[in-house]
């Protein structure tokens, strides 16, 4: 399962110099008041459920890393903790040569800050130069070719750091999972649907993604086996349907079906230590199982947690774990898709599916938020907001992500799950899906995520950020 804790080293360092005395150029004084304080400041405001921290406490001198043997001794300790980001704080000048190594010899992503140098003494020195010991350890960093992010010069105390470091803290997630994720295939695509092919070769050896194929006979042995033992979830799902939901006529003879193939898709998750699904929906599930759709069974599941891409789309099933990531397993990604134009307004698009929304993404007021099912497939509008929208897709092996921001507006209540996209121009969209290599399915998630998305694009370069321009 996909894991949204991440734990970050606090690295504070200063330049290698002789011991000046106070009040005099680059002091070890300064360098390490700052950072002492500064490290206390940050673990104390910033962790939580999802943020923890490991700090150089013990290492170096005054628990600053300034030399190869200091930085030998915390790449040993972050290793030692699985770091999953390093946050390097020049306390003076910082030191070039051992943060590069550092960075090098972790592979993780790495945040570099310099707060600000407010420190000026009557005679005209200064004791710290954090920025400009920045531009020294970013070239060592360009030089060795790591990525690296960057929180712009400011004080620790300031929004500009807490909406910085969030913001770090979120690619740090996002880039956590996705390397290595683990993704289980249920069965083949829908045959019609040339538009969703993808090269398993090709994202295992890019991105490591690593690929679990399901066959439909060991689905149907899981799916009889949760019939048979009618384990108390399943009448507990079975009761969150009736209770939640709108039943037309033809529904209730398939409620037990959802409940137990929910159950079914769930087990995979552990059985097959899964991150996600990328699944087939309407061709192959109604003939296994005497009807089923399992449109709504995707969205209850994503209400669990458990991610499941419909009509066997790989990139978008990748897209939806990005941007969960980006909301450190809060938000609730939709497979909305570019559907039709907006009869009145040129800017706004339906993005809609015939029913995989998860339930908590509905809209709370109007007749079109009503959570019916039709045919076992969810109809509602989901919540109103902005929302980031996006998709990774492919041509000629280059990955490519195009990520968009939207805000909902009001249009004509249709079937299914959806809502009403408006954007700053539609038409500059239209053509760049046309131009390729995207397609109509997209991901949306509430927040605007795009900043998130340009840096997670560092750490795997050979995923590049597209634009409408």
């Amino acid at each position: 399962m996909l894991d949204y804790n991440v734990k970050i080293g606090l690295l504070p360092m200063r330049r290698n110099t002789n011991d000046r005395p106070r009040g005099t150029f680059l002091t070890w004084y300064s360098a390490e008041e700052r950072g002492k304080r500064f490290v206390d400041y940050i673990e104390k405001n910033f962790s939580s459920d999802k943020v923890s921290f490991v700090d150089s406490k013990g290492i170096g001198i005054k628990n600053l890393v300034f030399d190869d043997d200091s930085a030998a001794k915390v790449i040993d300790r972050f290793k030692t903790e699985k770091v999953d980001a390093v946050f390097i704080i020049n306390c003076n000048f910082g030191n070039e040569e051992a943060a590069a190594d550092i960075a090098k010899s972790l592979g993780v992503p790495v945040l570099l800050w310099a707060p600000l140098d407010d420190e000026y003494y009557v005679d005209g020195m200064r004791p710290t130069d954090s920025q400009c010991g920045l531009f020294g350890v970013s070239r060592q960093m360009q030089r060795l070719h790591i990525p690296f992010s960057h929180l712009p010069c400011c004080r620790v105390e300031s929004e500009e750091f807490k909406a910085g470091f969030d913001s770090f803290v979120r690619v740090a997630c996002m880039v956590k999972n996705f390397k290595g994720i683990r993704v289980g295939q249920i069965g083949l695509r829908p045959a019609p649907f040339y538009s969703v092919m993808w090269n398993e070769g090709d994202l295992l050896e890019k991105f490591g993604v690593k690929m679990i194929p399901i066959n439909f006979a060991l689905i149907e042995q899981r799916m009889n086996a949760v019939l048979s033992e009618n384990p108390p979830e399943k009448t507990e799902i079975e009761n969150h349907i009736l209770k939640n939901y709108k039943l037309d006529d033809l529904t209730p003879q398939y409620v037990e079906r959802m409940a137990a193939y929910t159950i079914t898709v769930k087990r995979l998750f552990d059985e097959f230590n899964l991150d996600a699904i990328s699944a087939e929906c309407w061709t192959a599930t109604p003939v296994m199982f005497d009807g089923l759709a399992p449109c709504t069974v995707y969205g209850i599941l994503n209400d669990m947690g458990y991610l499941v891409s419909c009509e066997s789309d790989m990139h978008a099933l990748l897209t939806m774990v990005l941007l969960k990531c980006a909301t450190l397993g809060e938000g609730k990604p939709l497979f909305g898709e570019f559907t039709v134009r907006h009869p009145e307004n040129k800017n706004a698009e339906l993005l809609w599916h015939c029913g995989p929304f998860p339930l908590s993404q509905k809209a709370a007021e109007g007749t079109d938020s009503t959570a019916r099912l039709v045919n076992q497939r969810s109809w509602f509008r989901a919540k109103d907001g902005e929302y980031t929208v996006a998709r990774i897709d492919r041509e000629d092996g280059e990955y490519m992500i195009l990520p968009l921001c939207a805000n909902t507006t009001t249009g004509p209540q249709t079937h299914g799950t959806y809502l009403w996209a408006e954007f700053s121009n539609l038409q500059k969209i239209e053509d760049r899906l046309i131009d390729g290599p995207y397609i109509h399915h997209f991901v949306e998630i509430a927040g605007d995520y795009r900043k998130e998305i340009k840096e997670f694009c560092k750490y795997f370069p050979d995923l590049k950020v597209d634009t409408i321009d």
